[in-house]
């Protein structure tokens, strides 16, 4: 017997996601790779456009994390636990990190401007941006085939 309450808490993950991920592409893949944007690159006419990231100190994200007891649902290196996804080393989009700190769906607490600044939550996301990437599971002879 299937529970519906677990279809839509997927759902809803699934839709949060997309919303998160940015605006959806509707032309075909192209085989070649569009030049990256600098985070300080504009379209013409884009003055009202969201800021890029803002430059983060990983150093004070790593100290901020441990004293708002990020750790405890997401691991010391954002790397996920029990409660909590993993978050590093590569979170999504830094809107969508903020939108969700701000006003989370489920079990994580909400940290307003009062808790956390935008600055700060930039100090965290630097700090989870640059958690190192997990060994190749082919570099672990335990795992390897």
């Amino acid at each position: 017997m299937k529970t519906p309450g677990i279809h839509i808490v997927v759902t809803g993950t699934a839709i949060l996601a997309v919303l998160l991920s940015g605006p959806v592409a509707t032309q075909a893949p192209s085989t070649t790779q569009a030049p990256a944007r600098t985070p300080t690159a504009q379209a013409p006419g884009a003055a009202n456009a969201a800021p890029a990231t803002p430059a983060g100190n990983a150093e004070k994200g790593k100290a901020l994390f441990a004293r708002n007891a990020c750790y405890q649902c997401h691991g010391y290196e954002g790397q996920g636990g029990t409660a909590g996804p993993r978050l590093g080393p590569n979170p999504i989009p830094f809107r969508g990190f903020v939108a969700y700190v701000r006003v989370p769906r489920g079990e994580m607490p909400p940290f307003t401007v009062k808790v956390m600044s935008d600055q700060e939550l930039a100090d965290v996301y630097a700090f989870l941006q640059a958690r190192p990437r997990p060994p190749a599971v082919e570099s672990i002879p335990l795992l390897a085939r």
